[in-house]
């Protein structure tokens, strides 16, 4: 145990933030660098090293949360580096992106604030590259194997690196211009700077896994014809296909896809536009979705110099605390959440449902139409008398996704089965209906976490080794079927 009485002296803190005045006005990481590390050791005493310690349980990685924690508090940096990679290939992704289900299922946030876990763990691997404790493994031997990955988000980079130091050779497809997927163009450069990506992929690269950018498989090369050429296919597309909103007005200008507006805003920070052919500046925003993908609109526009920003969620205001009746502990809490993109401004109003869009005689969007709904006989209903309109010049559509894309072809030309919810279904190896075909994160579980991506990754590549000879040591967190207590 680190500090057994770490939780009584101390209370949580958490990482500082820069003024919003400051960090609207830049691209960079909204928390004040180095403002973890002076905190950290006390933080991760917090730890009380239970005896069934349900943080594993509400992590999908089963991360090793009370060891690190451990090593932190005792500021061994090598050994809670060496702990935190055992379970997480990307510490750096989740540390910056995941919910942390895994503080929501913390012993002491029964009665206290939950260990701050998460900002433990990214103390833990930005030192680490710091100190250099982060480097290549390079498998001893071949297999003579070759395995194609489809996607390079976080479920195929996990499967890939997996797979790699496995001794098979991997070749991950991207059918964007850069590695990433939605970590790349999807996640804004302001909840994590892109420099964690291109570090990692040249980890990769220095291991033996190889990128080819620029290849949608399914257009520019026929599923069939990749299969041929590789002993196995891991399919990591991801959960593409995002959900619509047909109501009348639709059509107008100015109404996007999350999805059309976020890449193109990261693609000024890659340097590839001066401004984006996507701009808030200047324009009421209005953003449908109350989701992650939403807050992530809602901090780009304020970054872009919207005139208003405002988020819309059909779901009534979650409660601040947890429901000890409807959502007992451990399970992770819908809890009302203040993003850091929250903190800049913006209105966010819930219980209302879109009815239509107005535009001008141009044809570009410039009213949204509302009306505030209620639950009666479990369906959500209009409320009579509350219709009203509010500016929108600029609409972004930030409502999920429904599944993988199914316009390119590959679902098709491979011939896979589909489960009743739409995803690629696939057997308790992650294996399709088509022998060597495997399939993981979002295209087989539908949209989830980054956590849920990258512990799928290393499942799958656990099936894929076993199916290539016959027996596999690499390890296997979960099962297609899996669900923590987190979800």
């Amino acid at each position: 145990m680190a500090d057994p009485k770490g939780f009584l002296n101390h209370g949580r803190e958490v990482a500082k933030s820069r003024p919003v005045d400051e960090r609207v006005r830049d691209w960079n990481e909204v928390y004040v660098p180095g403002s973890l590390l002076p905190i950290i050791s006390k933080q991760a005493g917090r730890c009380m090293d239970c005896g069934i310690p349900f943080c594993h349980n509400g992590c999908p990685l089963g991360n090793l949360i009370p060891e690190w924690n451990d090593y932190a508090y005792r500021e061994d940096w090598g050994a809670a580096s060496e702990r935190l990679h055992a379970t997480n290939n990307f510490p750096e992704f989740t540390g910056r992106l995941c919910p942390a289900p895994c503080e929501s299922a913390c012993v002491l946030g029964i009665n206290q604030p939950a260990v701050t876990i998460k900002n433990v763990e990214v103390s833990i691997i930005d030192k680490a590259w710091e100190t250099g404790d982060v480097a290549p493994q390079i498998p001893e031997r071949l297999s003579g194997k070759t395995v194609a990955v489809i996607g390079s988000g976080p479920a195929g980079l996990a499967a890939a690196q997996q797979l790699t130091r496995a001794g098979h050779t991997v070749a991950v497809y991207e059918r964007a211009d850069r590695v990433g997927g939605l970590l790349r163009y999807g996640i804004p450069e302001f909840k994590m700077e892109k420099r964690h990506i291109n570090r990692r992929i040249e980890q990769m690269r220095a291991e033996g896994t190889r990128f080819r950018t620029g290849v949608e498989i399914g257009r520019d090369l026929k599923a069939t014809d990749l299969k041929k050429r590789y002993d196995a296919v891991v399919l990591a597309v991801g959960a593409t296909t995002a959900r619509d909103l047909p109501v009348p007005g639709r059509e107008l200008s100015g109404i996007h896809q999350a999805m059309e507006y976020l890449p193109l805003a990261n693609k000024v920070q890659e340097g590839d536009y001066v401004a984006p052919p996507i701009s808030a500046e200047g324009k009421h925003v209005v953003v449908i979705g109350g989701g992650d993908t939403g807050a992530d609109c809602v901090g780009t526009a304020h970054r872009q110099g919207a005139a208003s920003v405002t988020q819309l969620e059909i779901m009534p205001r979650p409660n601040d605390e947890r429901d000890a009746l409807r959502q007992p502990w451990p399970t992770f809490p819908m809890l009302y959440k203040v993003t850091s993109a929250h903190e800049e401004g913006g209105e966010r109003v819930y219980s209302v449902s879109t009815t239509h869009f107005e535009g001008d005689e141009d044809g570009n969007v410039q009213w949204l139409h509302l009306t505030e709904v209620e639950f009666v006989d479990g369906k959500l209903t209009p409320k009579p008398g509350t219709e009203r309109k509010i500016p929108a010049q600029l609409v972004t559509l930030a409502m999920g996704f429904t599944g993988p894309d199914r316009e390119n072809g590959l679902v098709d030309q491979f011939g896979l089965d589909l489960d009743a919810r739409g995803n690629i279904a696939r057997d308790g190896d992650f294996q399709t209906n088509v022998p060597g075909v495997f399939v993981a994160g979002d295209a087989g579980r539908g949209q989830s976490l980054i956590v849920w991506a990258i512990a799928e990754g290393r499942s799958a590549a656990r099936g894929v080794d076993r199916f290539l000879t016959g027996a596999s040591d690499l390890p296997a967190p979960i099962r297609p079927t899996d669900r923590a207590l987190a979800v």
